[in-house]
């Protein structure tokens, strides 16, 4: 039964030992022990209802909600953005500044910083609409959050490379809270020592993955390229900055 549970939600994890899953059909909720790592996902975390509304607020712009990108454009003039304030900056990538194929806006709590591959985001004060989120998000985590990095991949063309939220500022074991919004894009995890050891999820509108444990230490993830994707996916991932 909860093999194919896991192949409807696109939940693709290896057939061996050290790997357990179960399904607690109450909360829509899915449980992968892994080593040295573990998994929560609810895929209708979010209602549709729910998820849709809070879509056209973050791509809302002062003239009409943002079709542009939407339908695919990739341009980043984030002059007109009414409530999110996207961006496209440079970043470090093996030993060059490239373009981020994606934008990009991070809300925290005064004082909390954050740098990755040679960037330091522009801290942006927290809105009603996601202060709610964080709030419900803490409840279901059991764990606080001050701060939240938003992502739009404008379609499949827009990315994200290897890598996992283990910078200091995170601390040891971060608790990384990852909410969907828009087109489902498959997520990539594989492990350190064996980079052939995958795990694959299919993230869906409206749903929330918790990684925790040992993961950002043992684990790397993706958003890999998927140029059939036409549509907008949304991604925020909240975190705790010590």
């Amino acid at each position: 039964m909860i093999e194919i549970l896991l192949k409807q939600n696109g939940i693709l994890i290896p057939e061996k030992e050290g790997y357990f899953s179960a399904f607690d059909a109450e909360l829509n909720l899915f449980s992968l022990q892994m080593p040295n790592g573990r998994l929560r996902y609810f895929p209708g975390f979010l209602t549709p209802y729910e998820a849709d509304k809070l879509l056209r607020f973050f791509m809302e712009k002062h003239s009409s909600y943002c079709d542009d990108v939407v339908g695919g454009s990739h341009s980043a003039d984030r002059s007109d953005w009414k409530n999110i304030p996207w961006r496209q900056d440079f970043i470090k990538m093996f030993g060059k500044m490239v373009l981020q194929p994606r934008l990009t806006s991070w809300f925290a709590d005064e004082g909390k910083g954050y740098r990755y591959s040679g960037l330091d985001m522009i801290q942006n004060a927290w809105n009603s609409e996601l202060l709610e989120l964080k709030s419900n998000l803490e409840k279901a985590a059991q764990t606080p959050f001050n701060s939240v990095l938003m992502n739009a991949y404008r379609d499949g063309r827009d990315h994200m490379g290897w890598h996992a939220d283990d910078e200091l500022e995170l601390g040891l074991n971060p608790v990384i809270a990852s909410v969907n919004f828009g087109a489902s894009r498959r997520f990539l995890m594989r492990r350190n020592e064996n980079q052939e050891e995958k795990v694959e999820i299919l993230l869906q509108h409206g749903s929330l993955l918790l990684m925790e444990g040992e993961m950002q230490h043992y684990w790397k993830h993706a958003i890999p390229k998927q140029l059939k994707v036409g549509q907008l996916r949304v991604n925020l991932t909240f975190r705790n900055i010590i």
